[in-house]
């Protein structure tokens, strides 16, 4: 009996000790990363959320494939944030409002997509310093030329359907300047190039768009034209400058990106890409 005892006591002493092993390999294989930052740097890669049609911050060169195809001034804010903290970079094309969701939900590590800074933004994103604050930063509507000379000021847009990308700045500037109820209709698209489109198709009469851009669409396309001189919606101070977008709470993530954009600011890096890319494009042709 006490040979069967003692026989019983070793097993439920391996058992224990077993358990324990266990347990210990558990624990250490469920260590997780303590943030977003920590997360990026242990993958080695981090994932940029852009939209990749509003030249000359982020567009498509057709000539070229995979990640190497986007391009623009944005994108090279993208790799020197990647660079900053020593991985590679993943660039995620998706649709403007995709783009938004996709860093609210953590899916993605950054919106990096020409943002502006918005109070609903700020609620639902942490996001960076500004950077390219230039006199340029302008915005008005696209149009075509032979309309150039009917809308001379922005009630002349009363009872025509003026179009803007959901979600965007240029949402919040034509509701901020004017009742649009008084618009025969206020048309949304997912991107700004499909509102310059529907304009040139005739389904649309005016477009509103961030002067560069739409200056290089016009450029591209004949019978199209920027009306900065009739029409110039108003930018308060707040929303000024171009913003980096992370999921909220991810502090330390944002301060490598302010690192990195402060950097740039002070050197004038990203107004000499911006410039750059600006002729980049330019030279493509883009539409």
């Amino acid at each position: 009996m006490k040979k069967a005892n003692r026989m019983i006591a070793l097993f439920l002493s391996a058992l224990t000790c077993a358990a324990a092993l266990v347990g210990c390999s558990a624990s250490g294989s469920d260590t997780q990363a303590a943030n977003r930052l920590e997360e990026i740097k242990e993958r080695g890669y981090l994932e940029v959320a852009t939209e990749p049609y509003f030249a000359p911050n982020e567009f498509i060169d057709p000539t070229k494939e995979g990640d190497e195809q986007y391009v623009g001034a944005d994108i090279e804010l993208a790799k020197a944030i990647a660079d900053e903290i020593g991985v590679d970079l993943r660039i995620i094309p998706l649709e403007f409002s995709a783009v938004l969701a996709s860093i609210t939900t953590g899916k993605y590590d950054l919106a990096i997509s020409a943002l502006a800074w918005t109070p609903a933004r700020a609620e639902s994103l942490e996001m960076s310093i500004g950077y390219h604050y230039s006199d340029d930063s302008l915005y008005t509507v696209l149009v075509r030329e032979e309309d150039a000379d009917s809308i001379t000021c922005l009630d002349d847009l009363k009872g025509k359907k003026v179009v803007c990308q959901s979600g965007s700045l240029q949402e919040q500037l034509i509701k901020d300047a004017m009742d649009v109820s008084e618009l025969d209709e206020l048309m949304y698209v997912s991107a700004t190039t499909d509102g310059y489109l529907l304009v040139s198709e005739n389904k649309a009469d005016a477009c509103v768009c961030a002067l560069v851009n739409g200056d290089l669409y016009a450029a591209a396309n004949e019978g199209l034209t920027t009306l900065p001189d009739a029409i110039n919606f108003p930018v308060s101070e707040e929303y000024e400058g171009t913003r980096v977008g992370a999921t909220k709470g991810e502090t330390e993530l944002m301060d490598v990106v302010n690192k990195v954009i402060k950097e740039l600011n002070d050197s004038g890096q990203y107004n000499e890409w911006y410039e750059e890319y600006s002729e980049y494009a330019k030279s493509l042709g883009l539409e």
